[in-house]
């Protein structure tokens, strides 16, 4: 069953129940009232017959209020005047204490109005007696009255008036209600239909974008929404921003995919040229007849050679790994200013003649000591590789964070290969003289972010590059320092 049909179902269950306890309301109330009005009418009509019933005793020449009891009626009268004074569709009967006829339009052989043994015995007692029954194929509501003349109890006085117009008033009305409850569920039901169509269409859209999105995996598509910012508003603003969350982390993950194919297909390359060096150099090492000793020694020489950069590889892989995945990263207070002069001495050494000048604040940051350590070396050493002027490192605290300059005066990086700096085995300068694998820099931002910092390269052809490392700064620092010269 949809959402939509139950939402009309509950709409018209609930208006059916409402029109329910309203009609049974109207009903009640309505058979209250018409009764309460007999009765009203019945007692009027008893207490005026009071008076011309004991006339039309006294015009016979009898009284009906003096024994013998019961009293003589009015022969020959049968009452004929009080009849005609009799309200329409009212009837009117008199007994004797015993419940016996005395008056009626046709005398004693007329039938009496019904008055049941406990009646009796009520009306006997004082009391009046209320009785609806049926006399003469109709049901009468029937006004049972004591008289007492003198204090005693003369005669019975019984009026009663038909129940069938207020019976086909009430059942009238009940039908009226039920029909025109029946016609407007029936409308009800149809409007809440629609309204509901209306009010889910948003919902049909989603419904329809999510299958579209499944079956093409087009995150771009949004849910178009034009109405109020309601409960379903708000369903289709979170269902759009789910979708650019979504469509962020399908092209993160396609970008990750894509960098995993081309770093499988990069290391395979880089692997592939040392082992493919050393096969060869055994080849020839088991030559026969073997060739000269001088040159087993250069082939000796090569393997070594390309062992090593292969074991540097591997390293550098591992580090590039580990870093990625955020293994080893302790989050400590470190002093930031020995780990850069430390730095900057190793770096001088494997070039004494550069010059590296360091101006640093005695900050901390939190994180990994090794890892910034790390981080530097190879800033230091990409430096050192593309530059051949003065290197000057700097840091100092910026907006919470310990902010790190390694800055060089050499060609710079063109703007269509600055953008790729960071990716893996990327070598901004293809010349063969300069050895490394282009891993340097992914490391140092793996390390980085690892960190929670941030790294970035600006650069200006011609005038050199800057690289900037950001890392959260440590509660407590004291801002001084001498600046050394390597």
């Amino acid at each position: 069953m949809s959402i939509r049909l139950r939402f009309t179902l509950l709409y018209n269950i609930i208006l059916a129940v409402t029109l329910a306890i309203f009609g049974f309301s109207i009903y009640a109330v309505q058979m209250e009232t018409t009764y309460n009005a007999l009765q009203k009418d019945l007692k009027h009509s008893s207490d005026r017959m009071e008076g011309l019933v004991a006339r039309a005793f006294a015009n016979s020449g009898q009284d009906p209020f003096s024994p013998p009891n019961p009293p003589p009626t009015p022969e020959g009268n049968s009452g004929s005047q009080v009849f005609r004074e009799l309200p329409e569709r009212e009837v009117l009967r008199v007994l004797d204490p015993a419940g016996a006829l005395l008056l009626s339009p046709l005398g004693r052989t007329a039938e009496s109005l019904p008055l049941s043994a406990q009646g009796l015995k009520t009306v006997q007692a004082g009391n009046d007696w209320w009785q609806t029954s049926d006399f003469q194929g109709q049901a009468m509501l029937i006004y049972n009255r004591p008289i007492f003349k003198n204090g005693t109890f003369t005669y019975i006085l019984q009026v009663a008036r038909p129940l069938t117009e207020r019976n086909r008033s009430l059942e009238f009305l009940g039908t009226t209600f039920l029909v025109a409850s029946l016609l407007t569920i029936l409308v009800a039901f149809g409007i809440g239909w629609i309204f509901s169509g209306m009010m889910l269409q948003p919902i049909q859209r989603l419904t329809q974008t999510a299958q579209a999105i499944g079956e093409e995996r087009d995150f771009t598509r949004r849910v178009a929404y034009t109405g109020p910012q309601d409960e379903v508003g708000q369903l289709a603003t979170t269902f759009n921003s789910m979708l650019a969350r979504l469509q962020e982390a399908y092209q993160k993950l396609a970008h990750s995919l894509e960098m995993q194919r081309n770093f499988v297909a990069d290391v395979s390359h880089e692997l592939r040229t040392p082992l493919t060096t050393l096969r060869g150099n055994l080849g020839l090492l088991q030559r026969e007849p073997p060739i000269p000793a001088d040159e087993r020694a250069d082939i000796t020489s090569d393997m070594v050679y390309e062992s090593d950069r292969l074991i540097r590889l591997v390293n550098e892989l591992l580090v590039l790994a580990r870093a990625d995945a955020g293994r080893n990263l302790s989050k400590e207070s470190v002093a930031i200013l020995p780990i850069l002069e430390e730095t900057c001495r190793q770096a001088h050494q494997l070039n004494p003649v550069r010059r590296i000048s360091l101006e640093a604040a005695d900050i901390a940051f939190i994180g990994d000591r090794d890892a910034l350590k790390q981080v530097i070396l190879i800033a230091l050493d990409n430096a050192l590789k593309h530059s051949s002027g003065e290197i000057m490192v700097s840091a100092a605290p910026r907006g919470g964070q310990a902010e790190i300059r390694v800055q060089d005066s050499g060609e710079g990086i063109p703007p269509d290969r600055l953008e790729r700096v960071f990716d893996r085995f990327y070598r901004g300068e293809e010349s063969a003289t300069i050895p490394g694998f282009g891993l340097g820099l992914p490391i140092a931002k793996a390390l980085v972010e690892g960190m929670g910092g941030r790294i970035q390269i600006e650069s200006e052809p011609g005038k050199g590059s800057l690289l900037t490392i950001q890392i959260p700064l440590a509660a407590t620092n004291s801002y001084t320092s001498e600046p050394p010269v390597f």
